[in-house]
C-alpha cells in the first residue's frame, strides 16, 4: 500500500501509523495508537529486565596464618555465595615478612578451592595471580 493511503486510513480511524520494521523492503507499518504502543513496549522491557539475574562478585579474604575454624567459616560463606550463582574472589594478603612465603599462600588458596570443589563443583574464572602483596583467584559454580 502507498504511504499516503496508509496515513490517510490511520487519520480516518483517529490512530497513528507506526513503523514496526524500517529495515524490511518495503518497510512494515502498523495502524495503532502510539501511546498504547509505547506503553506495551515499556512493559515488555520491564518484564525482560526482571527475568535477568545479575551475577555479583563476592570477596573472601584469607590470611597466611588462618586457623581451621576460620577457614571452615570462609568455606561455608563461599559455598553460600556460589549456590546463589555469584562469583567468589578468594584473596590472600601478604604483609611484611610473609612476602617470602608466597608458595605457602598459593598452597592455602589451592587447598581452599579444592575443598570447595569437593562439596560443590566449581570452575576457575581467573587463575591464581599475584598483584602487589595480594594473591587472588576467582571461582564460579559450574
Amino acid at each position: 500500500m502507498e504511504a499516503f493511503k496508509a496515513i490517510q486510513m490511520a487519520h480516518e480511524r483517529g490512530l497513528d501509523l507506526i513503523e514496526v520494521s524500517p529495515l524490511a523492503n518495503p518497510p512494515v507499518v502498523r495502524i495503532q495508537d502510539f501511546n498504547k504502543f509505547k506503553y506495551q513496549e515499556s512493559k515488555e522491557r520491564k518484564k525482560s529486565k526482571a527475568r535477568q539475574k545479575e551475577v555479583e562478585l563476592k570477596g573472601l579474604r584469607l590470611s597466611l596464618r588462618i586457623g581451621k575454624n576460620d577457614l571452615d567459616t570462609r568455606m561455608n560463606q563461599a559455598i553460600k555465595f556460589l549456590e546463589n550463582n555469584d562469583k567468589v574472589r578468594v584473596e590472600l594478603a601478604l604483609r611484611g615478612r610473609e612476602q617470602q612465603h608466597r608458595n605457602l599462600a598459593f598452597d592455602i588458596i589451592k587447598k581452599f578451592v579444592e575443598s570447595i570443589h569437593a562439596i560443590l563443583p566449581v570452575r576457575t574464572e581467573q587463575e591464581v595471580t599475584i598483584q602487589g602483596g595480594r594473591i587472588s583467584t576467582i571461582i564460579a559454580k559450574k
